[in-house]
């Protein structure tokens, strides 16, 4: 069996870490959803950026902008819109197959909103009624000023990516703001099975931090190979340790009861930077019950090819 498709067996949902027009238009995205079980897809505005320049996708729009002398900010988001929608629709089936679970696609707010709340919050409304798709998530950066954010924007029925997560106390404090979102959300007559959220973990990126801690304090040998390619994992789950606290317990399950769903964990930045690991070795590990996995192409086409599922 497809290993990918494997991974829904355990209770993990994959997603791809990846967007461009012609993997809609090529009918790739059709396939991956039927052949790999692909559930959701993220994007990003550097994954954007690859995609609007690494190929002539987009050339059609780019002239219009230049003809119609509209700058970088708005071709950015003609772009973006479009290829966020029409992915959407595509996996508009999952979405409704899985009661709302999955099918999402996200987009990112500009990245310049990461320190100011309000301006976030706009964005997100703003982006959120442009794109007019129930299966979409406004990605929020878990800055200082993006988690009351969150709060705000699951209070009013968008759902939410919580993105660039890397340390359990801020983890802490995501999975605060959409419980206090969640309950704003009803209080105002909201329907919470129809707002859901993910709490993104950042991994590859905390152990290349390691690393490169480790080379500078000049740590090698046996003690630098005891932790090497483990901080990210170890972080991972205990966060998922923590995530089993967070949704338990009377007050959870009163919320559940209402039809809400559990914030789950998704581990991102999935592919390996250190060409001496396994170039599955993040998939593999974190493999976990009620988490999304959101994989760069690379990794997604290694793990359909030689990856190993277990709990």
């Amino acid at each position: 069996m497809n290993p990918l498709k494997q991974l829904h067996d355990f209770g993990q949902s994959v997603w791809l870490d990846y967007i461009r027009r012609s993997l809609i238009t090529s009918g790739e995205l059709k396939r991956m959803i039927e052949e790999d079980g692909l559930r959701g897809v993220t994007s990003n505005p550097a994954i954007f950026e690859k995609a609007i320049t690494g190929s002539n996708d987009y050339a059609d729009v780019l002239e219009a902008s230049r003809q119609q002398h509209v700058d970088a900010m708005q071709s950015y988001e003609r772009i973006a819109l479009g290829d966020i929608r029409d992915a959407a629709d595509v996996l508009r089936p999952v979405y409704e197959d899985s009661g709302g679970h999955d099918g999402y696609v996200s987009l990112e707010v500009s990245p310049y909103l990461a320190r100011d709340t309000g301006g976030t919050v706009r964005e997100a409304k703003r982006l959120w009624a442009a794109l007019e798709r129930e299966n979409v998530m406004i990605k929020v950066p878990a800055t200082e000023e993006g988690i009351p954010a969150v709060a705000e924007l699951i209070a009013e029925g968008i759902s939410v990516n919580v993105t660039l997560i890397f340390s359990q106390a801020i983890y802490d404090q995501v999975a605060a703001a959409y419980v206090e979102g969640l309950e704003r959300f009803r209080e105002n007559g909201g329907d919470l099975s129809k707002v859901a959220s993910v709490a993104s973990v950042f991994v590859s990126r905390l152990d290349a931090a390691v690393e490169a801690a480790l080379e500078e304090r000049g740590v090698s040998g046996s003690d630098g190979k005891a932790v090497l390619g483990k901080v990210a994992i170890a972080n991972a789950k205990l966060a998922y340790q923590r995530w089993k606290t967070h949704f338990a317990g009377e007050d959870w399950e009163r919320l559940k009861s209402l039809g809400a769903q559990t914030q789950r964990l998704l581990w991102a930045s999935t592919g390996t930077k250190n060409p001496e690991y396994r170039d599955v070795l993040y998939v593999e590990e974190l493999v976990g019950t009620d988490t999304v996995n959101t994989i760069p192409p690379a990794t997604f086409d290694a793990f359909r090819d030689h990856g190993k599922v277990r709990a």
